[in-house]
């Protein structure tokens, strides 16, 4: 006997009536959470959600059968993945949502979903969106970053414990240059610092102030930090992902919700919280209370910072230590002045 359809939800989001479909379908197993649930913490959060989006260009992660064990996100190599990254706005999209129209490292070019109201975000929930990961830019000018994005990825043998003793440190070297960060869990075991920045440079440029950034704090912690790119040449540190700051490179917004069982999301912190916390703290379930209470720790005002001090830290770089560009993604063309795209191991030569 075939399975009843649980009637679809309809909610007011600011005036404009969203539609749940199979509003009881399981997301989360091992939470029991719902995609009503899903939608419904959203719109718990929705000052933080919308401010971290508003008018970006916004790649989708949709999970629209449910975070299920073995469930795989769809690659740019392996397109049979459960999940996917959505880059063009959906077919059927309501007269609502906006678009913006970005550029690819290729050429080619792709309107994406350019959230401007709490609706658009309920909206792509009802298409099993769980993460949305924002361009570092606005609608008006998609080609001059408006922050730097600083993501402290763990390696294999460390953890958030590492990251939290790591970002201090970037801070303080932000501190010396005029700058501050604002920091976030990333829902897994990182830590993300924005610092909002003046949208008048390239992205090229921002990447190397963000490359200037890091080699300064490796400099400084060398036991704890690398800005190596080839896995194999990390070890067990922080890997400061400056990559991230490359065009059509992205990172999971504040408040997105990360395709885990525990339903965890990337949770915007006080400086004071960052070693005090842990990122299994910050769940689905418990994230609106914490935004009732403090509200959205991620609203950084008008703030915009120059850059200029990151880029003569650069230019300083390569009077005294020699010190060039460093590898592109995989997926990138040949950038001028990039060094060799091989990883190490398969560049060197064997002993004759």
């Amino acid at each position: 006997m075939a399975r009843a359809t649980t009637p679809a939800v309809e909610l007011d989001v600011g005036g404009r009536t969203v539609r749940v479909t199979s509003p009881d379908r399981v997301v989360f197993p091992e939470r029991g959470l719902t995609k009503l649930d899903v939608v419904q913490y959203f719109l718990a959060v929705g000052d933080g959600i919308l401010g971290a989006l508003r008018d970006r260009p916004t790649t989708l992660e949709r999970w629209p059968k449910g975070v299920f064990e073995g469930a795989r996100l769809a690659t740019r190599t392996d397109s049979s993945g459960d999940a996917f990254y959505q880059k063009r706005v959906p077919q059927g999209a309501p007269d609502y949502v906006r678009t913006a129209r970005i550029s690819f490292p290729s050429g080619r070019t792709a309107d994406e979903v350019c959230p401007t109201e709490l609706a658009v975000v309920a909206w792509a929930a009802n298409l099993g969106t769980l993460t949305f990961h924002p361009w570092p830019v606005r609608s008006a000018d998609v080609d001059s970053p408006d922050e730097l994005r600083i993501d402290l990825d763990p390696q294999p043998g460390t953890d958030y414990d590492d990251a939290a003793r790591v970002a201090p440190e970037v801070r303080a070297l932000l501190h010396e240059l005029g700058m501050e960060a604002w920091p976030k869990t990333s829902g897994g075991r990182g830590i993300h610092l924005f610092v909002p920045i003046e949208p008048r440079w390239t992205f090229t440029q921002a990447r190397r102030a963000t490359i200037a950034l890091g080699r300064e704090v490796e400099r400084r912690l060398p036991e704890l930090v690398t800005m190596k790119w080839w896995k194999e040449e990390r070890g067990q540190k922080i890997f400061i992902d400056y990559n991230q700051m490359a065009r059509d490179r992205t990172i999971a917004s504040a408040y997105s919700v990360r395709a885990n069982p525990r339903a965890t999301v990337s949770a915007p912190l006080r400086w004071e919280e960052v070693d005090q916390v842990h990122p299994d703290d910050f769940d689905v379930t418990t994230m609106p209370a914490r935004f009732a209470e403090v509200g959205d720790l991620f609203d950084r005002g008008d703030l915009a910072y120059s850059i200029e001090p990151l880029l003569e830290l650069a230019d300083k770089d390569e009077r005294d230590h020699g010190h060039d560009d460093l590898p592109y993604p995989p997926e990138y063309p040949k950038m001028p002045g990039e060094p060799t795209r091989v990883q190490p191991s398969r560049a060197r030569r064997p002993e004759a």
